[in-house]
C-alpha cells in the first residue's frame, strides 16, 4: 500500500510513523508513507497557502492553487483509489470504514487547517471525507495519522498475529471481552476459571457473552 498525506505541517506527523507497529511496517516494505510539505507547491513569493475568506469571517482559509498543484503532481506519479480529506463533517470513521480503505492500493491523505479548506477542494479535487470524531481538531494531521493506524495495521502481514485484528473491538460488531494474563491471581483477584480450562468451545462461548454484555453496557448504540 502506498499512502501520499499532505499537510502544510510536516513535522506533526513525524512521530506517529516512527516507531511501533507502523515503523514495522514500514520497514518491512509493507506499506509506504510519503509525508509531503504542502508549501513547496505554493507560487507566491512567501509561500503562502492561506488567505482570508471572501464574505469575511474570522480565520484563513486554506488556498485551491497549492492543493490542487499538489494532488495533479502525485496523479503525474500513480493512479490512486481515493483522495481523502480529512473532516470534522465528514463520513465518520468506524471499523468497516478501516477494512475497506485497507483494501486499496494508493491512497491520499489531505490535511486540513486553519477554517479548512477553500470548498473547490471538496467538491472537485477529492473522492471521500472522513471524520474521526464529533469535535474540532487544530488540523487535519492527528486524524490522519489516526485513519493511516487504523488501515494499516490491518494489512497482512503487519501484526504478528494475524488472527489478531480479527478480533478486535468492532471487527464483528462488538466491542472486545475482558482480558488477562498473568499472575492468574493477585490480591485475591482471581482470573475467571474459563479462562484457564483449556476448553476452547466454552472460552469461545463465554468470550461473547462477555463482548455482548459489555456492548449492551457500554455502548448499546452498536447494537441497534
Amino acid at each position: 500500500m502506498h499512502i501520499d498525506i499532505i499537510t502544510c505541517l510536516p513535522r506533526l506527523l513525524e512521530s506517529p510513523f516512527s516507531d511501533s507497529i507502523l515503523k514495522r511496517a514500514i520497514n518491512k516494505g509493507l506499506v509506504n508513507v510519503n509525508i509531503i510539505d504542502l508549501r513547496p507547491y505554493s507560487l507566491g513569493k512567501h509561500k503562502e497557502i492561506d488567505d482570508y475568506a471572501f464574505g469575511g469571517g474570522a480565520g484563513m482559509v486554506m488556498m485551491i492553487e497549492p492543493i490542487d498543484r499538489c494532488i495533479s503532481d502525485l496523479k503525474s506519479k500513480r493512479e490512486y483509489d481515493d483522495i481523502i480529506y480529512m473532516s470534522p463533517d465528514g463520513e465518520m470513521l468506524t471499523q468497516p470504514v478501516a477494512n475497506e480503505l485497507s483494501l486499496k492500493k494508493n491512497l491520499i491523505l489531505l490535511c486540513g487547517h486553519y477554517k479548512g479548506v477553500d470548498e473547490r477542494v471538496r467538491e472537485h479535487l477529492i473522492t471521500r471525507e472522513i471524520s474521526i470524531g464529533n469535535y474540532v481538531l487544530s488540523g487535519g494531521e492527528l486524524a490522519a495519522a489516526v485513519v493511516a493506524d487504523a488501515v494499516i495495521r490491518l494489512l497482512p502481514g503487519v501484526l504478528n498475529d494475524e488472527t489478531s485484528a480479527l478480533t478486535d473491538s468492532f471487527q464483528d460488531g462488538l466491542v472486545a471481552p475482558p482480558v488477562y494474563t498473568r499472575p492468574s491471581e493477585y490480591k485475591g483477584w482471581k482470573v475467571p476459571e474459563v479462562l484457564l480450562s483449556g476448553h476452547e468451545a466454552k472460552i469461545t462461548q463465554w468470550k461473547y457473552e462477555k463482548s455482548l454484555e459489555r456492548t449492551k453496557n457500554r455502548r448499546p448504540d452498536l447494537l441497534s
